[in-house]
């Protein structure tokens, strides 16, 4: 679908306390809680040094190599937004740099993700300002235009609306459309309360292995 000249009103963002809620889970949770369909793994990678990110997606979507879109993005998200960038996954050149992460995060953003690539990736690597990116370039972009600000866009095979709730951290990166965002919570909360029922078995050495044999004799192997 060719790129046209819109910028469009962010949506409505999630309860600032449910961010708070999904910050404290970790991707896989999430990801299981969405039938494991949902997000943007081994095409993403953590470019820096921090925490789990969290926050609602300010979307842009860019022609590849060209970044003009993104300072507006920056000059205009509100402090807590994750900017999420559709730049075609082509990494030719870099959509941002030290000094691009640097003001977003002066302006009390919450994060970057670009679906292309960065440069100044040893600077942005010791930093704990989150940045996933898809590649490393180190030539510059263009700033000609055309872009979109707050539309549908994809990452990697994950659809990003404007508003989602996106969470990011060394696994990879999700974003939790917000009409089912509380389901998939509980869902990862869940989970979560499982697996360290879990590893407290594993560790004592007490954990019922049953069901691998079960699978194992289900599909016919002679165990």
């Amino acid at each position: 679908m060719p790129i046209g000249n819109r910028i469009l009103p962010m949506p409505a963002r999630p309860d600032k306390a449910l961010i708070s809620e999904f910050a404290q889970m970790v991707t896989p949770h999430i990801s299981d809680s969405m039938g494991r369909l949902y997000g943007a793994g081994p095409s993403m990678q953590a470019m820096y040094n921090g925490q789990t990110l969290a926050g609602p997606a300010f979307t842009v979507k860019v022609t590849p190599g060209d970044n003009l879109l993104v300072h507006w993005a920056i000059d205009t998200a509100q402090p807590g937004d994750v900017i999420v960038v559709d730049a075609g996954g082509i990494c030719e050149n870099a959509i941002i740099g030290e000094q691009m992460s640097s003001r977003a995060e002066q302006r009390g953003v919450a994060g970057m993700i670009i679906w292309g690539a960065i440069r100044d990736s040893a600077e942005l690597g010791e930093s704990s300002f989150p940045v996933f990116a898809s590649g490393v370039s180190h030539r510059g972009p263009y700033k000609e235009g055309p872009g979109e600000i707050n539309v549908p866009i994809v990452i990697g095979d994950m659809v990003v609306m404007p508003g989602d709730i996106i969470v990011g951290d060394a696994d990879g990166i999700v974003a939790v459309p917000q009409s089912h965002a509380k389901e998939i919570l509980d869902s990862a909360k869940s989970i979560l309360v499982k697996e360290t029922k879990n590893l407290k078995e594993i560790k004592a050495g007490t954990v019922n292995r049953d069901w691998v044999v079960k699978g194992l004799r289900d599909k016919g192997y002679a165990v």
